[in-house]
């Protein structure tokens, strides 16, 4: 292992920032984009070696080969993190597109959103069923589904996700409002007890590889489709309309109920930022 290989590693290892799924991203990008710094010729770096031309070398590959800009923008953030890790946040400028990137397109109609229908039936592990029903019940991700525990989480008319199920470590609410969510709990309830949906026997890596392969050998595939789900049915309920990708109004006349539903619907899929749910319910 090169020095900066192994010192990005280490830099990782005392820097675990956001969720497990946050950070086994951010370390596999950094070690990509050490292997790439070393085939341009940037030879005997160490991480804090980092400077402008190191990032403008990765840039111009990455837009060669030629990734989309959400790609590009997510490497980017990774290369911003170790920066500021390395006291150098200032080599790269806020603005991605400062870099000749291009704003991250949301826009589409194009619905994926998807319902579990048989194949739950060919699950035979009960808590990863559990968790594939919370993720369609309640818009979870996977790592929130599996990492779930239902005496912390409920709380009566919702639900409360810690920072440390979830994406980028934030905390929120879920509401329940329907008896489909109500059941599932209690049922989530019964399962664990004062557990999580990770077995006592397992940890959580080991949980999410008994997860993905009960999910491939049940022709389960692509399960973020159940969030996309769930967008689509509390836009129709909080509006009284079809989302767009699902068919309704592209451009609705009640402007306002479509911005008001869009901002509950980001919150209570963990996201910051209102434009991401047209990637769910289309514009």
């Amino acid at each position: 292992m090169d020095d900066l290989t192994y010192t990005l590693r280490q830099l990782c290892l005392r820097n675990r920032d956001g969720s497990h799924a946050t950070q086994a991203d951010r370390q596999r990008s950094l070690t990509l984009a050490a292997r790439q710094l070393c085939e341009a010729g940037f030879r005997q770096m160490r991480a804090s070696s980092l400077k402008g031309t190191h990032v403008e070398a990765l840039l111009q590959r990455w837009q060669a080969e030629g990734l989309s800009a959400g790609t590009i923008k997510n490497r980017m953030a990774h290369l911003r993190w170790w920066a500021e890790k390395v006291g150098k946040a200032g080599i790269l400028p806020a603005d991605n597109t400062k870099l000749g990137i291009p704003e991250r397109r949301y826009m589409t109609n194009e619905s994926k959103a998807k319902e579990l229908g048989d194949g739950l039936n060919r699950i035979t592990d009960p808590h990863v069923r559990m968790s594939l029903r919370l993720q369609a019940a309640f818009g979870l991700r996977r790592e929130e589904s599996i990492k779930f525990q239902p005496r912390y989480a409920d709380r009566g008319d919702h639900i409360a996700i810690k920072g440390s199920w979830a994406k980028g470590g934030r905390d929120r609410a879920v509401p329940i409002t329907t008896a489909e969510q109500r059941t599932v709990l209690d049922e989530a309830h019964r399962l664990v007890g004062l557990g999580s949906l990770i077995p006592a026997n397992k940890t959580y890596i080991q949980q999410r590889h008994v997860y993905d392969g009960q999910c491939k050998a049940s022709g389960l595939s692509n399960m973020h489709g159940l969030r996309h789900r769930y967008a689509q049915m509390r836009y129709e309920a909080l509006t009284g309309w079809k989302a767009p990708a699902a068919g309704g109004p592209s451009s609705p006349t009640q402007r306002m109920e479509d911005d008001h539903a869009r901002q509950t619907i980001s919150r209570e899929l963990g996201h910051e930022r209102i434009q991401i749910t047209a990637t769910y319910l289309g514009r």
